[in-house]
This record gives structure tokens, sequence and C-alpha cells, in this order.
């Protein structure tokens, strides 16, 4: 018989630690019960991605739901062998996983263009499977979800084929289990990659699972975020380069100050919290991050979305305005000679492309809304609305706000953040009542300052120069903490040795007396 599945690389420490836990399997442990003497390993593909050419079932992502699974009080499934030490290990996991797929400098987790089958259980891990489907990160795969476990996957792939990854759960007993993954390893195509979802917490499965070539065991309950980041892990490709976060800035309403706060916040970032940044002006027609940065606008971003298939690094490099030494800056043409009909997909390329220069990348959006706006809006890793105290910004952040709600069901919310309140003699809305109104509260609201941010705009500097005292820029350098997860950097008291050094206690031994 050959096994069908995709393996791992083979380890030459496998044997030597199998030798080591051969008493595990004594008749106290869990693989007691099944038959697993030991015999030598099925064959196995060699490990090489995904296949494109791959079938890829029509009609997008169909959700079979249960209609009714037997569970315990607890919502478990009513199945022999359930180790609920599984709760535990799946709730650090899913602890951990927002932080590698949305953290930092770490890749964000990307899935191919494939076709996903899901063949479940348990209620739960239908719900986890549904929402994983329905996040950003997974829009370009396509995900069919079933009920049955892999008794109705050996069904399915006795008349279809397997696609490039499936999924599927069994709650019984590890000996099984391993049964069961042997008469779907029968029908699997050659290059499948199998993810299995058990009940059982116990390494001699997990390696008996990798022996017959299964890519990934995951224990039950499943979170969406850990399935993603266990689909992510299957197809990454080690060689590519980082991709920095992309933070997003819209504006609730004309006016609303949008492209003010996003520059303001990017100057903090690069400037006090010293990182890498870059500002990307996505106004084509009226952009002003030129202006802002007193700076002379070349066609970087245009040229960049008229040739997004020539793009690389060096490239780029040339399109960019170096601002400062960790500011860089894809200025807007700012004319009217065109009339800007550029397609979604040249705007996601070029986006993709700029992540990968800086580990922080801000977008600088306009108010305008098309598909490229909507797109570039819910795969942004932050998104940060900025609306003005008044009723027309209420009305369309709440509309923002609850669209982008539901393009990323596994993300926090959006940022909202007040700008220009305190406007003389205009009757305002509160920051509690705006907040209650959409469910999200202001992170934080920028008080009114005519002669600060006009003089800024004119002299083409930021709040952080002109005045660095004012609570504006108080609020520029909180907002960037925000959406960059960073601290600013701790600074010594006057007179204080700084952190890490103490003072001699001979010092004063060696002052000169006056």
């Amino acid at each position: 018989m050959t096994n069908a599945f995709a393996s791992r690389p083979y380890d030459p420490l496998d044997d030597e630690f199998d030798a080591e836990l051969d008493v595990a399997t004594q008749a106290d442990s869990p693989l007691a019960a099944g038959d697993i003497n030991p015999r030598e390993p099925l064959q196995v593909t060699a490990p090489g991605g995904y296949d494109p050419n791959a079938p890829v079932a029509p009609g997008g992502a169909v959700v079979a739901h249960p209609a009714g699974l037997p569970a315990t009080p607890g919502g478990l499934p009513a199945a022999a062998g359930y180790n609920p030490v599984g709760d535990l290990v799946a709730g650090a996991s899913a602890a951990i996983a927002p932080q590698a797929l949305s953290g930092g400098l770490q890749n964000e987790v990307t899935i191919p263009r494939i076709a996903i089958h899901v063949f479940a259980e348990r209620q739960d891990t239908l719900a986890a499977a549904e929402r994983a489907g329905q996040d950003r990160r997974m829009a370009r795969a396509t995900t069919q979800i079933r009920v049955g476990g892999i008794p109705a996957a050996v069904d399915a792939y006795n008349q279809e084929p397997t696609p490039p990854l499936v999924i599927v759960e069994c709650m019984q007993d590890p000996g099984t289990l391993l049964s069961q993954v042997d008469r779907l390893a029968e029908v699997c195509d050659a290059g499948t990659k199998v993810v299995v979802i058990g009940a059982t917490n116990d390494i001699i499965l997990f390696r008996e699972l990798m022996k017959r070539g299964v890519s990934e065991y995951l224990v039950a309950p499943i979170q969406p975020l850990q399935l993603i980041a266990a689909i992510g892990g299957l197809f990454s490709d080690p060689a590519q380069p980082f991709v920095g976060r992309s933070i997003a800035f819209v504006g609730a309403r004309g006016g609303s100050g949008s492209s003010s706060v996003a520059h303001n916040t990017a100057y903090a970032m690069s400037e006090k919290i010293g990182a890498n940044t870059v500002i990307v002006d996505y106004d084509l027609p009226f952009g002003t991050a030129g202006l802002d940065f007193n700076q002379d606008p070349l066609n970087g971003v245009a040229d960049a979305l008229g040739q997004p298939d020539r793009l690389d690094p060096v490239l780029l490099d040339r399109m960019m305005v170096r601002c400062t030494d960790k500011l860089s800056l894809f200025a807007a043409p700012a004319t009217l000679d065109n009339d800007w009909e550029i397609s979604a997909e040249a705007f996601e390329e070029v986006t993709t492309q700029i992540r990968g220069t800086a580990p922080f990348v801000v977008l600088d959006l306009p108010h305008i809304w098309s598909g490229w706006m909507r797109r570039t809006l819910i795969a942004a890793d932050e998104v940060v609305v900025v609306a003005t105290p008044d009723l027309a910004s209420l009305r369309n952040a709440k509309n923002m706000i609850d669209l982008i709600r539901s393009g990323r069901p596994n993300d926090a919310p959006p940022c909202l953040v007040l700008n220009q309140v305190g406007v003389p003699g205009r009757p305002e809305i509160s920051a509690k009542d705006f907040g209650a109104a959409l469910g999200v509260h202001p992170s934080l609201s920028i008080p009114f300052d005519a002669k600060l941010f006009g003089a800024a705009a004119n002299n083409g500097q930021m709040i952080l120069d002109m005045g660095a005292k004012s609570k504006a820029a108080e609020a520029f350098q909180l907002l960037a903490q925000i959406v960059s997860r960073r601290e600013l950097p701790a600074l010594a008291a006057p007179g204080k040795a700084p952190k890490g050094e103490s003072k001699s206690l001979f010092a004063g031994l060696f002052k000169k007396k006056t």
C-alpha cells in the first residue's frame, strides 16, 4: 500500500527516540488499545508544496451545517478516549496564534490559492472551520466544510480527486484513529497534505501520525486562528522575505484630517519609537503627503501601480522619497492629468510589494469608495478610522466599522480616532455617546488647534517638530504606540544614571574639591 500524504523531512533521531519510548506502549498507554506494532513506515511523497493544477471545488465555500451531533454538557462529543488536557493545549495555542498571525516583525500568514476540504465531527470544530474560511488571510483559498470525519472523507474521495489540503477530525481512541488514517491514505492522491484533529494529547500518537505522512496534528478543541496558523505553516515559503505590518488610515468624511493623522502618526513611529516606516499616499489626484513633508512628489505610487508585475526591491527604492533616516514616502502625483482607473489587483500587488521594504507601512487612503478600497481595508493588519464629532461622521464611521468587522471576523475592531475636538462654537457629539453608538470606544481624541496645525501644514513640518509639548503631539505618540504595538524608549531622568548603570561608591572620592 502506498501512502499518498505529503511527508516531512526524515529526522535520523526518530529511530533512537522511538527506542526510548517503547516502554510507553505498555498497557497503561492510550495507544495500547490500538494495533500499533512496530512496522516499516509507509512510502511517502517527497515534500514540494502544493499542486497549482489541483482541482478546485466549484461554487466557492460550501458549508454543511450539522443536523445535530451528540455532545456532553460541556459541549464535547460523547466519544471514547477524549482527553480534557486538549482544552488546555488548544487554549494556549489560541493565545499564541494571534501573536504569530499579526504581531510585529513576524511574517504575516498567507494562504495560497488552493482548495481545502474539512471533514469535522464536532459542532465547535465546524464553527471554527467556517470562521477560518471567512478570514481575510484565507481570501484566496476555496474551503468546503462537511460533516462526518474521516469515514466521510474516504467515501468522498472514492468518487472524486483530493484537493491540496484535507483536514479531518476523529474523536475516537488512538488505535481507531490510526486505522482510519490508513484507510484515508489509500484514497488520497499523491502530494495531498493532511491535517488531523484528534482528542488525545499524546506524543506517541503524534509520532505515529507523522510516520504515516500526516502533515500536522491538532488537539481539539481548536480555534479559528489556530487552524489558520497551521495551514499557513504548511504552505509557507522559508525563502520569502518578511512582510511588514500594514496600517490603513481612512477618514469617515471629507475634511476629517485622516491624512494629517496618518502622516504625524507615521512620523512619531519613526522618530519616537525608532521603527523604519513607509507612508503610501493612495490619494492619487489630491494627495498631500508630499506637501506635509515638504518634498517634491515623484510619481512613485503612480509608477508602481502602472507596472506592478515589474516591481522589485531596487525599483521600489528608486520610487521612494527618503524623508528621514527611518521614514520613506511613496508620494501621490497629485495631478488631474489622468483618470487613475487602476484595478484592485494592482493596488493589492503594490501594497504587498511595499510591505516587504519596512516593518511598518502606513496606507493613507482617500475618502472614496470602490472595490480596491474595500479590499485594502479588509486586508490591512490594522485599520484606523478618523472621524470628527458630528452626525455625518458618526453615520459614515458606523457603516465603515460594520463592514470591516464583517469582513474581518477574527481580528480586533478598527481603531477609532476623534479628530478636531473642541472647535469653538460648534455643537459636538461627546466621545462617550460617539463610542456608544458605534460599539467601539474612541482610542483617543485629538484637540482642535488651528494655529498649530495650520503652521505645520504651511511649513511642511510635523506636529512633533512644531509643538513637541502640545496635547496633539502627545496624542500622536500614543496612537503610534497603539498601532505599532510598541512602547516609546524609556529615557533616563535628569541627574540619574541610565538603566543598567550604577554610580560607583568611590566616585565622590575622586571629585575635585572646589
